[in-house]
């Protein structure tokens, strides 16, 4: 069994179509997060693509971190910027830490070991949560606080955006995850095509689609 964390976007539903292939039909969760993120959107897109593929979905409410912290991606009115360090005003602080921590206590709760999440180091906007050190300190605390033996799989850790859209490819779900998921920081339908989450998803994908034709597998 498995756990994927998912957000209806484009490395989410990579991750999510990856452990359907890894472990099976009926043996894939997932688990969502209302934040207080200005992107909802990504809430329904997660919920119906988690119905598309007949996989078990939970939606968790953390809109208490409204209260404690503000940034750009929980704020509708705020512009996205980013800071002389060149972090984006988009962190959100602790986010993947919760998002880790209530999923493992929700996968052990279902007898689930394996938990997915799309995290990624190579093409990112510098945030400290994404990083492959995080991710496995957070493992390593996860099974210490419950005595458990959680994996935590980051299958993206690695991989440029062009990659990560090879890789929806090699899963027969180039144009499903194109067409169904949702990456617009805006919460746009479609995307607004100017935000950083946008650019970067259609960089890599004109990069991969150009690729491909070069190699003679596109009309």
């Amino acid at each position: 069994m498995a756990l994927v964390i998912f957000s209806g976007g484009q490395d989410s539903t990579t991750c999510l179509l990856l452990a359907l292939r890894e472990h099976g039909a009926g043996k894939v969760r997932t688990i969502a997060f209302r934040y207080g993120q200005r992107h909802e959107i990504e809430l329904a897109k997660a919920a119906a693509i988690a119905r598309e593929l007949n996989v078990a979905h939970t939606v968790l409410d953390l809109t208490v971190m409204q209260s404690i912290t503000h940034n750009a991606l929980m704020d509708g009115n705020a512009d996205i910027t980013a800071d002389a360090n060149g972090m984006p005003n988009t962190f959100v602080d602790g986010r993947n830490a919760l998002f880790l921590l209530y999923a493992a206590i929700h996968a052990k709760a279902h007898r689930i070991r394996d938990i997915y999440i799309g995290v990624c180091e190579t093409d990112f906007s510098g945030y400290p949560d994404c990083r492959a050190e995080f991710v496995r300190s957070m493992n390593h605390s996860l099974n210490l606080a419950m005595d458990y033996p959680f994996m935590i799989h980051t299958p993206l850790m690695y991989l440029t955006k062009k990659q990560t859209w090879a890789l929806a490819d090699e899963l027969g779900a180039l144009d499903y995850v194109r067409e169904r998921t949702h990456t617009c920081y805006l919460g746009k339908e479609g995307g607004c095509g100017e935000c950083p989450s946008c650019i970067l998803r259609e960089n890599g994908l004109r990069e991969y689609l150009a690729e491909r034709h070069a190699a003679g597998n596109t009309p």
